[in-house]
């Protein structure tokens, strides 16, 4: 079993899967607009060039999107995306990154569990924590 986020953008999720893929250093496996799937025809045109689905590819893990498809976008509460690096330059690197145009609301340092540990919330309003552990 794996368990994979799924992150719900209002318009922008091309946008932040892009920045996510940079970041990552990967690629954005598949996107998909409401205009490219069989429902392409019921679909409000508003709403048609919002992303249904997105994927981005990890080894074995993978991180998905989509835009709602209403205008009653929920924002993002109750969790948050985690990294966890082997290295600390590593941490810091993705820490700078995803933090461009957002918000730090923990800076990266040693804690007494990380190397290092850091949590912001990127410019799409998602919130990331960074990790690199101590060895135990």
């Amino acid at each position: 079993m794996k368990i994979n986020p799924y992150l719900t953008f209002n318009g922008d999720c091309k946008q932040a899967m892009e920045f996510y893929a940079k970041c990552l250093r990967t690629q954005v496996a598949m996107m998909m607009s409401y205009a490219d799937t069989p429902m392409a025809a019921d679909t409000p045109a508003g709403i048609r060039g919002r992303i249904a689905h997105a994927r981005i590819v990890l080894g074995d893990q993978v991180l998905m999107a989509s835009d709602a498809y209403t205008d009653e976008h929920v924002e993002t509460k109750g969790m948050t995306v985690s990294l966890v690096v082997d290295a600390p330059a590593e941490a810091d690197r993705l820490f700078e990154a995803l933090s461009a145009g957002g918000k730090v609301t923990m800076p990266i340092a040693e804690t007494f569990w990380a190397q290092r540990f850091g949590m912001l919330q990127d410019k799409f309003g998602i919130p990331w924590m960074v990790n690199c552990e101590k060895p135990m």
